[in-house]
């Protein structure tokens, strides 16, 4: 199936929705122009300057994560068409996305340029977690790690299913200040600390 052929077209809850909100009309019309199973070449080139990345994940009973995943520009890896993939580093040890993962294999992703063109990419799909090892062994060409203190331990692919565009009526503009980035770090001050004052108020006398 190419890439301009739209898949089935909507889950049960959107058709309910849009039977309920009388917009079956302009989701239909969405599902046959922007719809897509695979990645086409000017999403293929807009992943690969993305250097943010957004994850949705669920466990089996439906409790949800959304969380953040962030490197230089290609960090996203487009393996083919149909297939995309992510590094994992060390975060907080709690393991929410993976762990999400293990129980439910369907994954959102969202990538979003706020800087040139202000438009966003949505990349949903069933996930499986390889080792670093492992991908290197079906894709030797993919580069090495450059940024010191950052080495992935494991990675998701992500097998597309649905690939549309976010519209940019609501993105904001931001521009880029450099700044100094503290890759694998496990200095508190560095992560941000109590930021929100959640460890401190657990330690109050009660």
């Amino acid at each position: 199936m190419s890439s301009a052929e739209p898949p089935t077209n909507g889950t049960d809850g959107e058709r309910v929705m849009q039977d309920e909100l009388g917009t079956s009309f302009r989701a239909d019309r969405f599902y046959a122009r922007q719809l897509c199973t695979r990645l086409n070449p000017s999403m293929i080139e807009f992943i690969a300057r993305m250097d943010l990345l957004f994850i949705g994940t669920s466990a089996s009973d439906g409790s949800c994560d959304v969380s953040l995943r962030a490197g230089p520009a290609g960090f996203v890896q487009v393996f083919a068409p149909d297939l995309v993939g992510y590094p994992e580093y060390q975060g907080n040890g709690v393991m929410a996305s993976l762990g999400n993962i293990i129980e439910n294999p369907h994954i959102g992703l969202f990538m979003v340029d706020f800087v040139t063109d202000l438009i966003g990419l949505h990349v949903n799909g069933a996930a499986q977690i390889v080792t670093d090892d492992e991908v290197r062994h079906a894709y030797p060409d993919l580069p090495i790690e450059r940024v010191r203190g950052r080495r992935a331990e494991r990675w998701v692919l992500v097998h597309v299913e649905e690939a549309y565009i976010h519209c940019r009526k609501h993105i904001p503009r931001l521009v880029p200040v450099d700044r100094v980035r503290w890759w694998g770090t496990h200095n508190p001050e560095h992560k941000g600390g109590d930021y929100f004052g959640v460890a401190a108020e657990r330690t109050l006398p009660r």
